[in-house]
């Protein structure tokens, strides 16, 4: 579905990301670990149009998306959670997820009532303002946003940051339904553990370099990644 080939970033004169390709088959759940500064949020900034690239290319299919813009990025179906959840602290929770659907011009009010299912807490809230709500709360907020564009990739950078654990895990089951309902999934996340249980597909970085990828349980079994990720 997503094909990144060879990916050159620079910032000034550092080389954030050198040479990285990295492949997600539709369907799946596919996840990048690594230390902070390793590349993997470059990487989706890069893919949603927000970094352009020194080298290399992004492909969605058999399209070259690599300079296109980032609205135009969205339309073809591609979203991102960002980090930090980046919601708008003084809209209500209805209208921050009216902007998730900005370039749609069909109706709305069935995926509005899809992201309330998937999160009752939000239906509870629909009239409050994001910036009262929770961690948890805004994190479910980015996430069902960024569903109102009814994305066939979704890229979610750092979902369970500076939440509780048991957050967390109710974040990851909510990734899990995600993509049982048709959204593949490009996870950057910081909790190894999580994220390899949940992976279906996995990759290293390390200072900028893919060092090791397999299937998630493969690399909750390699030594080298226990050793450095999982404790």
């Amino acid at each position: 579905m997503l094909s990144i080939r060879d990916l050159y970033v620079n910032y000034g004169g550092i080389e954030a990301v050198k040479g990285v390709s990295i492949d997600v088959p539709q369907g799946e759940i596919v996840t990048l670990i690594g230390a902070n500064g390793a590349g993997k949020s470059t990487i989706l900034r890069t893919v949603a149009g927000l970094i352009k690239p020194a080298s290399g290319s992004v492909s969605l299919g058999e399209e070259d998306i690599t300079n296109i813009s980032p609205d135009r990025i969205v339309s073809k179906g591609i979203t991102m959670v960002p980090e930090g959840r980046k919601v708008f602290s003084d809209l209500t929770v209805l209208e921050n997820l009216k902007i998730g659907a900005f370039l749609r011009k069909d109706k709305i009010d069935d995926d509005i009532s899809w992201v309330y299912e998937l999160f009752p807490r939000l239906k509870e809230r629909a009239w409050q303002s994001a910036g009262t709500l929770s961690g948890g709360e805004q994190q479910m907020l980015a996430v069902g946003r960024a569903l109102m564009s009814r994305p066939k990739l979704m890229m979610m950078d750092e979902p369970s940051l500076g939440l509780a654990p048991i957050i967390v895990k109710g974040i990851f089951e909510i990734i899990k339904e995600i993509n049982r309902q048709g959204v593949t999934i490009l996870l950057v996340e910081q909790n190894a553990n999580m994220a390899l249980m949940t992976a279906d597909t996995a990759y290293v970085l390390e200072t900028g370099r893919m060092t090791i990828s397999g299937t998630g349980k493969e690399l909750q079994k390699n030594e080298a990644v226990k050793k450095a990720y999982l404790g």
